[in-house]
């Protein structure tokens, strides 16, 4: 593990490689699993307040299960999730008719009806961030780490073939929720790390 300002990262992030390869997964992380992807409670709200545009476009049974349960609900372990559809597809992706899952939240906003890509859950995957609070002197800290999936070999593959770390995978969700500070300084660790450990930059 090392530590970036106030997070403590696993150094599986800087040493193990991953390219998201749709060709072959099709996306189907969207519609795998047994709860819905992560949220924060402002992102709950965010989910409310665009209902009305995506109501349209989901499929009768997730308007049904949001209608019934809401945009949310508290998975096993006590966390707010996105609502799910047959205990597993998430209510805001759509399956077209050559099997590619796409997120409707993102079609939203590649369209320019919203500034808001997707739960950060999501964006930052496979990378899992668990938050703890202060604590008397300690201070409020971030914990990030590498959560490996079966349906991910694929990506796991392709990400090694092209030699790419996930932290550089993820450089666009990574920035947008600890900021460019952060990861240049991450970028800069990781440099360091694979220099002692004679790895390829």
């Amino acid at each position: 593990m090392i530590q970036i300002q106030n997070t403590i990262v696993s150094l599986e992030i800087l040493e193990k490689e991953f390219c998201c390869d749709l060709d072959t997964c099709k996306g189907c992380c969207c519609i795998e699993g047994d709860a819905g992807a992560p949220l924060t409670h402002e992102e709950d709200a965010k989910l409310h307040e665009l209902l009305p545009l995506l109501l349209p476009d989901m499929t009768p049974e997730a308007r049904l299960a949001v209608e019934q349960g809401g945009v949310s609900y508290l998975d096993k372990d006590g966390e707010l999730v996105t609502q799910i559809v047959n205990g597993r597809d998430c209510v805001f992706s759509r399956t077209d008719h050559n099997g590619w899952c796409y997120c409707l939240i993102e079609r939203l906003h590649n369209a320019g009806k919203t500034d808001w890509k997707k739960p950060i859950s999501c964006h930052l995957y496979p990378i899992r961030v668990k938050d703890f609070p202060a604590r008397g002197q300690a201070e409020a800290f971030s914990a990030l780490e590498y959560h490996r999936w079966d349906v991910c070999h694929c990506a796991r593959k392709l990400g090694h073939k092209l030699h790419l770390p996930i932290y550089q995978f993820l450089k666009e969700p990574l920035i947008r929720r600890f900021g460019q500070e952060w990861y240049d300084e991450l970028c800069l660790t990781a440099a360091e790390w694979r220099k002692q450990c004679n790895q390829p930059q």
